[in-house]
């Protein structure tokens, strides 16, 4: 992440080491640390000089400030508390808290993991809630200037998505999926309080099954259904889309932009063969089906699918084929799944759409 990327996250909310520091004279000053740098290091001074702290910390030579500071990333070796470990060392800037460093355990991000890297979560941040942050200060200039209830309601649109962007991101940068199970969890109890609690918009629920009862952490079982309707809504129904240009004709000055959600509707209608059900705005809606296989469940939907050239790829932290989607979703579905030893796997529903599998 370079010095330009700026974030809000509170650094005790991040998972790796990290140094708030100030600048002063070209002199560089430790402000304050968080939890998981006192874990690996112990305490850090305020006042401490920034080169100072490394020269102490480093098992090898010191590494070069002048680099750091600039947004280079750099690789060196520290004294812990445990031994040595290998870092990455990066600065970063947030907008209220003024810069730091993060120091990123190289094994951590080699491996499969249990958390996403900081520049991912940057990423995502920095990218993701660009929009609808735009989205929002443009529907509120727009209210004042109008005095339109209807913007208001574009504008929670807005932060409903932004809130759960950052639920998203936090959960995979703290490798957040720590499960606790509990026997006799019924996953029909867990369907109806996850499709209750996504903004489904005209999607219909389709669950007439008899669902399992599994020995799972009912919470998270709950996570997984909300994410796998979130993601059927947002990449199968054309209505969502109509609502997403309306909100970016506001920001972007569009004149026209029913036309353009007509054009959306046929560029993303419904594959061969999916039910042709429409909202009362005429766009495409789809059913979710989730249904019992012989061991576990599925969740599919009748909407565009997801091609087999990016089946591999669907669960990476990013993966999205929407403006509107944070791109977290699924790799949470999978983090969540794969913490009660489970599996999952997506392939082609009965419609055409996408149909994910869990296997418990």
């Amino acid at each position: 992440m370079t010095a330009d990327e700026r974030v809000s996250i509170p650094i005790d909310a991040l998972p790796q080491p990290v140094v708030r520091y100030t600048e002063a004279d070209d002199r560089l000053t430790v402000t304050a640390t968080n939890d998981a740098f006192g874990d690996a290091f112990g305490d850090a001074a305020a006042g401490t000089p920034i080169e100072d702290l490394l020269a102490t910390l480093s098992a090898s030579d010191s590494p070069p400030v002048d680099r750091v500071v600039r947004g280079d990333s750099v690789e060196t070796t520290l004294s812990t508390q445990d031994g040595t470990q290998t870092y990455h060392l990066q600065r970063s800037v947030g907008e209220q808290s003024g810069p730091f460093l993060v120091f990123s355990p190289v094994e951590r991000e080699r491996a499969s993991g249990d958390s996403v890297g900081i520049g991912t979560v940057a990423s995502a941040l920095t990218h993701d809630l660009r929009n609808p942050l735009d989205v929002a200060k443009a529907r509120l200039r727009a209210a004042e200037e109008t005095g339109d209830s209807e913007h208001f309601d574009a504008a929670a649109r807005a932060h409903d998505r932004m809130e759960q962007l950052i639920q998203d991101v936090l959960t995979l940068a703290r490798g957040d999926a720590v499960v606790q199970p509990e026997p006799d969890v019924d996953v029909a109890e867990a369907v109806a309080d996850a499709w209750e609690s996504v903004d489904t918009q005209s999607a219909e629920l389709d669950s007439t099954d008899a669902l399992p009862r599994v020995t799972a952490d009912p919470g998270r079982v709950r996570r997984v259904f909300e994410n796998l309707f979130r993601n059927a809504v947002e990449h199968g129904s054309t209505r969502n889309r109509t609502a997403e240009q309306s909100d970016d004709a506001v920001e972007h000055g569009s004149t026209s932009p029913d036309s353009q959600a007509r054009q959306d509707a046929v560029e993303h209608g419904h594959r061969d063969g999916a039910r042709e059900r429409q909202t009362d705005d005429g766009s495409a809606a789809i059913t979710v089906t989730v249904g019992a296989l012989e061991n576990g469940v599925y969740v599919a939907d009748d909407g565009n699918g997801i091609p087999p050239s990016e089946r591999e790829t669907v669960f990476e932290p990013g993966y999205t084929r929407t403006e509107q989607g944070t791109g977290l979703g699924l790799a949470i579905v999978e983090r969540i799944v794969e913490a009660h030893d489970w599996q999952v796997s997506v392939t082609e529903s009965e419609h055409g759409g996408a149909r994910f599998e869990i296997r418990c």
